[in-house]
């Protein structure tokens, strides 16, 4: 199956280099997405430049593709289920929960110059980079692409109803399936309350699960890929 790979804020399609890997030595096909403003130098990219990215891949893909999106790009990952729903086999959603309707994309840190530049770790001190050592938050950092105001900015926009009958898996790296589930039984994630089949993955793992356990992830999505195939 062909496996679509979002990657989140400031990150480019080298993120998933060793996800990829293994993916493909367990007989899919990842195609890891740089995103219009976060990797090609488009620094006037707006959410419907990134989100029309994501669409020619799902067109692209070699019959229905599971579309993964990670942290702010779970979001994404949505709206893809939204515009394609009879195209996508899945959605899964690694370290966040998607925006409803009429909520901004990720305005999430101030914005400099129409970007919003990577804060450094101090916000994400504690669990989420919990398991990264100093290489991995350099190399990182090094690599972190300011996100475009455009798309930090971007009001949400969902239409589509037959989203909540694709399928959907919430990989959980920072937070537990647990967790999850009470977030959604509270009303906390407003865009999955009607999802039809929410799956949970458990990874031990911070925010950035691609980074440090890769192989696990990728076992995890192929798994998730596997099901709804």
């Amino acid at each position: 199956m062909d496996i679509l790979l979002i990657g989140g804020l400031w990150l480019n399609s080298t993120v998933w280099d060793g996800v990829s890997a293994e993916l493909r030595r367990l007989g899919h096909r990842p195609v890891a997405l740089t995103l219009p403003g976060q990797g090609d130098g488009a620094v006037s990219a707006t959410l419907d430049d990134q989100l029309a990215a994501v669409l020619a891949a799902v067109d692209a893909a070699d019959g229905r593709p599971l579309v993964v999106g990670h942290s702010a790009a779970c979001t994404l990952a949505w709206l893809a289920a939204d515009r394609r729903p009879d195209r996508l086999a899945g959605v899964a959603l690694i370290g966040g929960f998607p925006y409803d309707d009429g909520q901004t994309y990720a305005e999430f840190f101030p914005i400099e110059d129409g970007v919003m530049p990577f804060p450094g770790w101090g916000p994400f001190e504690g669990p989420d980079a919990a398991d990264l050592d100093e290489e991995a938050r350099a190399a990182i950092a090094a690599a972190a692409v300011p996100v475009p105001e455009g798309v930090a900015r971007a009001v949400v926009r969902l239409a589509d109803e037959r989203r909540y009958d694709v399928p959907v898996v919430v990989v959980c790296p920072e937070f537990t399936p647990a967790q999850a589930r009470k977030w959604m039984d509270a009303g906390d994630v407003p865009a999955l309350a009607r999802a039809g089949h929410v799956d949970f993955a458990d990874i031990d793992s911070g925010h950035w699960p691609m980074a440090t356990r890769p192989a696990e992830l990728a076992r995890i999505l192929a798994a998730a890929a596997d099901r709804v195939n």
